[in-house]
C-alpha cells in the first residue's frame, strides 16, 4: 500500500466481520485523531469512535455491515453498505436493514482521518419504530401530497 492507494479491501473486511472483540484492529485502520460523523454522532479520537461501535453492539442484536459497492479516488473513498440488525426492545424478531454510504478520507500513511456516514434516519430508522413510525409515515405522506 502507498499513500495514494489506501487499503480499502482491509477496511471492508474489518467492517464486514466487526465484533466487540475486534475493536483492537481499529488502531491499525484509523488515525488516532480521526473524526467520525453520522446522523447521531460527531466524535473525534479512537476511544470515542470505539465507543460508537461498542454502543452499537449493546443497543442492537446481531448488527452487521455488508459492503455493496465502493468508489476509490486517491485518498478518499465511498463505501455503499447495508446495515442489518434486530431491535432489542421493539420488534425483536424482524431483521432490519439500513442502507447508507460512508465517505472516508485517508492520511498519507493510509489511515482513516475522517469517516462520515450518510443515511436517512427518518426513512431507515424512525419509520420502523412503534408510535413515532406512524407519525413519520403520516408526515411523509402529507409532505408529498
Amino acid at each position: 500500500m502507498n499513500a495514494a492507494t489506501p487499503d480499502v479491501a482491509r477496511l471492508v473486511a474489518f467492517f464486514e466481520s466487526l465484533t466487540p472483540d475486534g475493536m483492537g484492529q481499529l488502531a491499525s485502520l484509523y488515525d488516532s485523531g480521526a473524526r467520525f460523523v453520522d446522523p447521531f454522532n460527531d466524535v473525534q479520537g479512537l476511544a470515542a469512535i470505539k465507543g460508537i461501535f461498542r454502543h452499537m453492539f449493546v443497543a442492537l442484536d446481531e448488527p452487521r455491515f455488508v459492503v455493496t459497492g465502493q468508489v476509490v479516488q486517491g485518498a478518499q473513498c465511498f463505501l455503499l453498505w447495508d446495515f442489518h440488525f434486530r431491535f432489542k426492545r421493539f420488534d425483536t424478531h424482524t431483521v432490519q436493514t439500513i442502507r447508507g454510504t460512508s465517505h472516508l478520507v485517508f492520511s498519507e500513511a493510509g489511515l482513516v482521518t475522517l469517516h462520515r456516514d450518510y443515511w436517512d434516519a427518518a426513512q431507515e430508522l424512525y419509520e420502523k419504530l412503534p408510535l413515532i413510525g406512524g407519525l413519520m409515515r403520516w408526515l411523509k405522506k402529507r409532505a408529498n401530497s
